[in-house]
């Protein structure tokens, strides 16, 4: 989940005001990081406001799913090449199976969670438990 580290100005901040360090872990297709920036909350009529500015990020690949993924290739690749090759005819179908079952074991995996989605889904709950509809800044309606 995601890490909020408050810093020193928050003690002297006063009721209704938190400013800290958010640190949201992230996934974007294949790759996995962390993206961090400073959050204020901040009073707005009878609730709060949650600003968020992104100030760096750290992503890495998934070396799993990229190995899947180059099996899955060489799979498509000898799917594609027996007609120019009869020889490897008998093992087409090998081929084939390896390239759809690399494509259904990663397409699963692949989505994008930013931190517009991690807000839009606070923003829900927060709109729920209250029974009024939620709005978050910045976000395109949908």
């Amino acid at each position: 989940g995601a890490d909020c580290a408050p810093h020193a100005s928050a003690a002297t901040g006063g009721l209704g005001r938190s400013d800290g360090e958010l640190r949201l872990p992230v996934v974007a297709g294949l790759r996995r990081g962390l993206l961090s920036g400073p959050v204020a909350v901040t009073p707005a009529g009878r609730g709060s406001r949650l600003v968020f500015r992104p100030a760096a990020q750290d992503y890495y690949l998934e070396t799993s799913t990229i190995a899947l993924l180059s099996v899955a290739a060489a799979g498509a690749l000898l799917t594609v090449a027996w007609p120019l090759f009869p020889q490897l005819l008998p093992v087409a179908p090998l081929g084939a199976v390896l390239a759809v079952g690399g494509w259904f074991l990663v397409l699963p995996r692949l989505r994008g969670h930013g931190p517009e989605e991690f807000l839009a889904s606070v923003a829900g709950h927060a709109g729920a438990e209250t029974g009024a509809p939620a709005k978050v800044v910045g976000q395109s309606p949908s």
